[in-house]
């Protein structure tokens, strides 16, 4: 067969003298960065750094906007007002905007991160909200989410591009949400069946649910997390099998 598929990870997530995953390497597999915007994690120069080298290397700049939370890693549901949440949205895309653009290049596409990414899959309110930031700031961007979520159907209402996408590392429900981390079956770590879920979901659209139900889960675009443990191994397994299956690994807005 033959076709693309964009292949992201998110990146930028230390803080000051932390550093969580190793960038440079998944830069040398993803096609598409989603860099954290000081938020749940990142800071002024790692955010250059990592867009600096994103560019360099020809992969996509995604902004990965969160909840103002840096002790929770962004990964606590936040009762935000809305206009407060769109803000907060508009402050992150354009500060990562601004270190791209420095670098010759700039943000194409917007990702939540985190229990925001999980809110808005059904809270119609907070993915209003960050629709809103996201149009208002540039309507050429893309946003990232999940198929059939809240977030991505207000999305493709206000004209914006919407792209799905699948996490080969993370377990699914039954109904097609992500298994909250901490439960069993959250993490899947082994490269293999990483790979193999990665093949799946771009090829057939479906992926294995924890009760052992199929799942539809057409998507354009992979998940590996650059937090995973092993994760440039992960990378490198769902690239080559993603390729090995004839599918050519590239940006989905380059």
């Amino acid at each position: 067969m033959t076709g693309t598929v964009d292949l992201n990870a998110d990146l930028g997530e230390g803080f000051g003298v932390w550093r969580l995953g190793d960038d440079d390497a998944l830069l040398g597999v993803v096609s598409s960065a989603n860099v954290a915007c000081g938020f749940h994690a990142g800071d002024p120069l790692t955010m250059r750094r990592v867009a600096a080298a994103a560019v360099a290397a020809g992969v996509a700049v995604g902004a990965q906007v969160a909840y103002r939370d840096l002790a929770g890693f962004g990964r606590r549901f936040v009762d935000v007002a809305p206009a407060e949440l769109t803000a907060d949205v508009l402050y992150q895309l354009a500060a990562l905007d601004g270190m791209a653009r420095a670098a010759g290049g700039r943000v194409t596409y917007v990702k939540p991160h985190g229990a925001l990414y999980n809110a808005v899959v059904h809270h119609e309110a907070q993915g209003r909200a960050v629709v809103e930031a996201v149009v208002g700031y540039d309507r050429e961007l893309a946003v990232l989410g999940l198929p059939g979520s809240t977030f991505l159907r207000l999305a493709e209402d206000a004209g914006l591009r919407t792209v799905a996408e699948g996490f080969a590392d993370r377990g699914y429900t039954a109904e097609g949400t992500l298994v909250p981390r901490g439960e069993p079956g959250a993490l899947v770590h082994d490269p293999a069946d990483v790979a193999e879920r990665a093949v799946r979901m771009a090829v057939e659209g479906t992926v294995t649910a924890v009760d052992g139900s199929t799942v539809p889960v057409a998507v354009e675009s992979v998940c590996v997390h650059g937090d995973t443990p092993g994760a440039v191994v992960l990378a490198r397994s769902v690239r080559a099998a993603l390729e090995a299956a004839g599918l050519v690994v590239t940006p989905f807005a380059p």
